[in-house]
């Protein structure tokens, strides 16, 4: 039986690839993974740039991180946990909008609902940012 991939010493090398990163398997000294594991609880930067830093995938770093927190829950041993600030909220200011003058009346306002047209506004660093709606229309 002959497959196309049995060719493999008949024919030269067309392609040859290095893979390197995340994917290569290393063994990690237990003196290299505290240290790494230690950096990423510093707070100085986050988890994902530590484990790019090192040259290993994010999953494996949280792995080490949970199984660590597992063997000190086991050992009665509590983690530091950093504070966490209470979540704020912007304020919500409402105002009322001047109701618009009156219009003469005609067949096709008479079908309209009788509420006012709405907006949002939002304003970030001085910059304003609306969107009016218009009134909502009956059709039928």
């Amino acid at each position: 039986m002959t497959m196309s991939c049995d060719d493999a010493g008949i024919s030269g090398v067309r392609r040859f690839e290095v893979f390197t990163g995340v994917s290569k398997r290393r063994d990690w000294p237990l003196e290299v993974k505290a240290s790494i594991v230690a950096e990423s609880y510093s707070g100085t930067e986050s988890v994902s740039a530590v484990a790019r830093r090192h040259g290993m995938s994010v999953s494996q770093l949280f792995t080490w991180r949970r199984l660590l927190r597992k063997e000190m829950e086991e050992r009665g041993i509590a983690l530091p946990v950093a504070p966490r600030a209470a979540p704020m909220f912007v304020p919500a200011v409402l105002e009322e909008q001047e109701p618009s003058p009156p219009t003469v009346a005609s067949k096709r306002a008479s079908q309209r609902r009788s509420s006012r047209a709405s907006a949002i506004e939002l304003e970030l660093g001085g910059a304003l940012v609306s969107k009016r709606c218009p009134e909502p229309t009956l059709r039928g």
